[in-house]
């Protein structure tokens, strides 16, 4: 992926506060959601091959609850700001820059 894609992608992402938004919910919900698993298997399951099972896939939606959240909330925030900071000239601007 060149350069010109990824700061064409970055410049879509920074504008799309919903779906950032819904990033972010999504992966808070997969994050708490793992979590949960996590404690049933270690409160409420008697040890066992089905706690370790259910504690190994709680750990993994854990895992990628919070790389989507991440992801989310970095989109919400730094991409926002590195889209205000931004000097490069938008391309559907045709007019001059007023100084």
């Amino acid at each position: 992926m060149n350069l010109h894609r990824f700061k064409a992608h970055l410049r879509e992402r920074a504008e799309n506060p919903r779906g950032n938004l819904r990033l972010l919910l999504s992966g808070a919900f997969m994050f708490f959601a793992g979590l949960g698993g996590i404690m049933l298997a270690q409160h409420g399951l008697p040890p066992s091959l089905k706690a370790e099972i259910l504690a190994l896939a709680g750990l993994i939606l854990l895992s990628l609850g919070s790389i989507l959240a991440l992801y989310g909330y970095l989109s919400l925030s730094l991409l926002r700001i590195w889209h205000f900071l931004d000097d490069d000239d938008d391309p559907r601007d045709d007019t001059p820059p007023r100084h």
